[in-house]
């Protein structure tokens, strides 16, 4: 690459990945997110970049599994001559030590890059996530009351990563980060040789708390400086990449993106999230035929799988929308079945439809549901296109497969999104 990217940034799920990518487009930075490791003729073919994204799946992984899934991560870093490794992780920072562990992320990426520096930005402040005093905080829904995040109404209850601490870092010291210093909004806000004194004695890096978007300007500044002069790996949301972008592109930021059009033909969204929010929007999307899929069916017998796939085309082809769920409604609890399993069962429900029938337009919603969905398509990389709402990007996507290539999808976090968001989809 004759331009060399500032920031390479590896997303644990799709959606997270895709919100990052979001965040990097609306700052003005030249953005695209890979699906897998980029060959030379795809990253000819992006042109010069800012930033560069790897979506992957690791917070759904165990130990070991991440870290073959991260081993490729750095050599890409090497390979792409960027100054700064962003390790995106939820906004929640819901993970545990044996799933999708952020300390084992990190020990993973930092052996790996001798001499970095490593920093955690603890809050989103345009998501309703606040970090004080090292404690995190989270807004419910769209619009919803602010709560601490092991008292919060889902977090605290999450299927497979339940949020038992507020404090992150007992959080992350559980996951084997316990020597992990914080910096606190008191002292961000005033002599900045605290801050460079705690980068050069903390072992397992920096916790920023984050109020508000002036603290993520100062952190911004601050970690510029830093990677200036050694390699800098930053775990957080896309918060991360909203501080970073005025050093890595003065002057670009506020650029203006267009709206998002209307669909051209029928909307088929694939629900896969257990969240109260989606649940929510499922009951709002009064525009879509909604079929309520057998989740043990789907992932146990692939004659109901086709069958379903069958059932969702033939709805298509007459010009419906369709909002395929494998959430029963009021289902509260995760069913007794592996989520992994299920959720690429829905991936491959994806891929059945799109094989005979071609859209202009996709959602996907739940973090795993859409990791694995959009890793069983034929296709290599997303750009963005507009927002959807709040941590929701609609994206065009890159493939070789010409049904593939320019299809509009949009991915969401169980917790993101307003409850209009299918119908803004359709609309």
């Amino acid at each position: 690459m004759n331009h060399r990217p500032a920031l390479l940034w590896y997303g644990d799920d799709f959606t997270g990945a895709t919100d990052t990518l979001g965040t990097a487009a609306r700052a003005g930075l030249r953005a695209l997110l890979f699906l897998r490791q980029p060959t030379d003729a795809q990253l000819a073919a992006a042109g010069p970049l800012d930033a560069v994204g790897l979506a992957g799946a690791a917070r759904s992984m165990a130990p070991e599994a991440m870290r073959a899934e991260l081993a490729p991560v750095v050599p890409l870093l090497r390979r792409l001559g960027a100054r700064v490794l962003h390790y995106k992780l939820c906004s929640t920072f819901d993970s545990a030590p044996q799933v999708g562990s952020i300390g084992v992320a990190l020990q993973t990426l930092r052996a790996a890059l001798p001499g970095a520096r490593t920093a955690i930005v603890g809050g989103q402040p345009d998501l309703g996530r606040y970090c004080v005093f090292g404690h995190l905080f989270a807004r419910a829904g769209s619009a919803g009351e602010v709560h601490r995040i092991d008292r919060h109404p889902t977090m605290a209850r999450h299927p497979v990563t339940p949020m038992g601490e507020a404090d992150l870092r007992r959080h992350l010291a559980l996951q084997g980060l316990d020597e992990l210093a914080l910096l606190p909004f008191t002292t961000l806000r005033g002599s900045q040789e605290a801050v460079h004194e705690l980068f050069d004695t903390a072992p397992d890096g920096v916790l920023f708390d984050v109020l508000d978007n002036s603290d993520l300007e100062r952190i911004g500044a601050l970690l510029w400086r830093e990677a200036e002069r050694v390699p800098l790996l930053v775990a957080g949301a896309s918060g991360v990449v909203q501080a970073l972008a005025p050093s890595i592109a003065p002057g670009r930021a506020g650029q203006a993106h267009p709206a998002m059009a209307p669909a051209r033909g029928p909307v088929l969204v694939l629900a896969g999230s257990l969240s109260p929010v989606t649940a929510e929007q499922v009951q709002a999307a009064t525009s879509y035929e909604k079929l309520w899929l057998d989740p043990q069916a789907l992932v146990a017998q692939p004659q109901a799988r086709s069958e379903a796939a069958q059932r969702i085309t033939a709805l298509l082809r007459a010009g419906r929308h369709v909002l395929a769920c494998t959430v029963a409604p009021g289902q509260a609890g995760p069913h007794a079945i592996d989520a992994r399993a299920l959720a690429m069962a829905g991936g491959a429900l994806l891929a059945e439809v799109l094989t005979t029938m071609p859209l202009a337009r996709v959602g996907v919603a739940g973090g795993d549901t859409s990791s694995h969905a959009v890793q069983a398509l034929d296709a290599w990389g997303l750009s963005y296109m507009a927002a959807v709402a709040p941590g929701v990007a609609l994206c065009r996507v890159h493939s070789d497969h010409p049904a593939l290539d320019g299809m509009e999808i949009a991915l969401k976090g169980g917790q993101m999104g307003t409850p209009d968001l299918f119908e803004r989809l359709a609309a």
